[in-house]
């Protein structure tokens, strides 16, 4: 037994050493760092790679087909959809996508043009995830947000009392389908709703299950990051009726309001978001958003800690950080003069080393005509 055990060793040692740079083992590293995303090619939904600063996506279940071709690689399916990559990767998956990686860098494959790598120009981008089982969105959670139009001496004050009495984090939720749109679609602004705002956030696109997540754990849960916007309807309720005029079903859930995208950056090239976060809102040229993690009144883990106190998050769940000034009475004048947003403006959602989301905004023209007069009505119909 003893002879056998050593003769198997000693085997062994020798198609190391011969064949060393034939032995593979299963990738623990990336050899480059990418993103991932959903891409309509040729029409159909994709999940893909987003490689060389963004210039390439590769089809990854199309390129996994070419690479299994080689009988050193094992047979390893693909999930269909985001949310199928996001469920599995903690639990082996990450390593297959690195091999896939690794091969397509190591065998020169983004050099040129193949049937699995598309210029990023010659596919539609759509919303990475289709779609998130929920969306939470922490609301006022920037000081600056939390006090729109301040001076230099009110805002210091305001921060230094919101600092000593933080609570805890105020958060709301926002529909998925319907709501949820990928780069490049129009924001819709709803029928005679002419009070629509911006507001640039940050998505945390959760990868594990969990349940009282602590503050120090919450990033074990995390998959990645994405851009986001929290489109607006400040329009409020009409008079009559219940008595109170805000209303966040109304305020947060028309169609077209939960831009996301354009893809998600895996959280392991991205790095910590409260040292790294430095996110951009720009309309028609006109920077109106600009801010650093350090203006959170809380920050990524304890946003956590609170959502999951409360809900269980599953994989592909999402929540949203909040956003700073630059809203609300902060507004920076446009060239349109309008303090909301006016049909034919462009947006653009920016968090640097994540990417950006693009949208232009159209109006609603028209609602059916045999309508009983039970919907939501025009702003101009209850205001001044």
């Amino acid at each position: 037994m003893i002879r056998k055990s050593l003769s198997t060793l000693a085997l062994a040692t020798f198609l190391l050493v011969f064949y060393g740079t034939n032995v593979y083992a299963q990738a623990m590293e990336s050899a480059e760092p990418f993103k991932v995303g959903t891409f309509a090619i040729n029409d159909v939904p994709t999940v893909g790679l987003v490689m060389r600063n963004d210039q390439l996506i590769v089809d990854l279940a199309a390129a996994n087909r070419v690479m299994e071709l080689l009988p050193r690689y094992s047979h390893v399916a693909m999930p269909e959809d985001m949310l199928g990559l996001i469920e599995q990767y903690e639990y082996g998956l990450k390593y297959r996508i690195y091999e896939v990686v690794n091969w397509l860098v190591e065998e020169d494959r983004l050099a040129e043009s193949r049937s699995y790598v598309h210029p990023v120009g010659s596919v539609d981008i759509m919303a990475p995830i289709q779609y998130p089982s929920k969306i939470m969105n922490a609301a006022v959670n920037f000081y600056t947000h939390a006090c729109e139009g301040c001076n230099d001496d009110e805002l210091a004050r305001r921060v230094r009392e919101r600092q000593e009495n933080r609570g805890v984090p105020y958060l709301f939720l926002k529909p998925t389908r319907g709501a949820v749109i990928g780069d490049g679609d129009d924001v819709i602004m709803p029928y005679g709703r002419d009070r629509i705002e911006w507001e640039v956030e940050m998505a945390i696109v959760f990868g594990r299950t969990g349940k009282y997540i602590s503050a120090d754990r919450a990033y074990d849960h995390v998959f990645g990051y994405m851009v986001a916007m929290d489109i607006s309807d400040r329009g409020g309720r009409p008079p009559g009726g219940y008595g109170v005029t805000s209303d966040w079903f109304v305020g947060k859930g028309h169609d077209t309001f939960a831009p996301q995208g354009p893809w998600i950056v895996p959280k392991e090239f991205y790095g910590d978001p409260m040292e790294r976060l430095h996110q951009t809102l720009v309309i028609d040229g006109v920077t109106v958003q600009e801010a650093q993690a350090g203006d959170m009144i809380h920050n990524i883990p304890e946003l956590i800690e609170y959502a999951s106190s409360l809900i269980t998050v599953f994989p592909g769940d999402v929540m949203q950080s909040g956003t700073s000034g630059g809203t609300g009475a902060g507004r920076v004048e446009r060239a349109s003069g309008s303090g909301y947003l006016v049909d034919g403006e462009k947006i653009s959602a920016s968090i640097e080393g994540i990417g950006t989301l693009t949208h232009t905004v159209r109006i609603e023209t028209s609602v059916p005509d045999d309508l009983s007069g039970s919907q939501l009505p025009p702003v101009s119909t209850y205001r001044n």
